[in-house]
């Protein structure tokens, strides 16, 4: 592993535009579980009669409101998950580098450690809108409310600005992050199972020479310069050094 370290520690050293596309598994390490590995949120027995998966649906947060927030607030939300050895790193190494963290999490962490130039391609849990008059409410307003959020407002209902199976992408930060790939001559790709479309798909519009995939099970990624290690994201990063 030593070596493969040194070498991720050399392409950082000598790259000027990264991109860091990041998945769950970036945040387990901070005690937020993922959703497809074998301990993952997607293999527990639901206790609400229906796969989590589903539960995380446009139609099941329409038709199933109460239900939803009940299972959102105990499962989503983690308010005492700090960030790890990767977040700090990547919030430091933005000092130095043209770096462009896109990441499929919702939880914030990213920021929380102090990086700008964040992507967030299904949203955050820290931003909430009122479905009826737009207006928004923070991720501590919405827990002082009764489990299923209303506008003080309008009388509204609240959701949580996360895209859930069924929605699309944010446009705008779609864009963004293509642009950001493609102009990129690094591109680390960790914690993810590459499964999720179309987030998954937006690796493809790399145009650099290094890819670097950092993930605790191999993935199907083609390169001719691949460096893959199969390690936990935040171990990886805390062997790492800044200038």
């Amino acid at each position: 592993m030593k070596d493969k370290i040194n070498k991720l520690q050399s392409l950082i050293d000598s790259s000027k535009r990264i991109v860091f596309f990041g998945g769950a598994g970036v945040s387990t390490e901070s005690g937020i579980k993922d959703f497809r590995s074998k301990d993952g949120l997607y293999q527990l027995h639901s206790k609400y009669g229906c796969p989590y998966e589903e539960m995380l649906s446009h139609t099941y947060f329409y038709n199933h409101t109460e239900t939803f927030y009940k299972f959102y607030r105990e499962m989503m939300i983690n308010t005492k998950a700090k960030p790890n050895d990767a977040h700090l790193f990547l919030a430091n190494l933005e000092k130095y580098k043209d770096l462009t963290v896109i990441t499929q999490n919702i939880d914030g962490l990213h920021q929380n450690a102090g990086s700008k130039n964040v992507l967030e391609l299904h949203g955050s849990i820290h931003r909430n809108s009122c479905l009826t008059c737009n207006e928004k409410y923070s991720l501590e307003d919405i827990l002082k409310m009764d489990n299923v959020p209303v506008c003080p407002k309008c009388g509204g209902l609240i959701k949580p600005d996360v895209t859930l199976y069924e929605e699309q992408l944010d446009l705008t930060v779609l864009n963004e992050a293509i642009y950001k790939l493609s102009h990129a001559d690094l591109l680390i790709i960790a914690g993810t199972s590459l499964s999720v479309y179309p987030a998954s798909g937006l690796v493809n519009y790399f145009n650099g020479n290094n890819i670097v995939v950092i993930n605790k099970e191999p993935l199907n990624v083609r390169s001719s310069n691949l460096l893959e290690i199969n390690e936990p994201v935040g171990k990886v990063f805390s062997k790492l050094h800044l200038f």
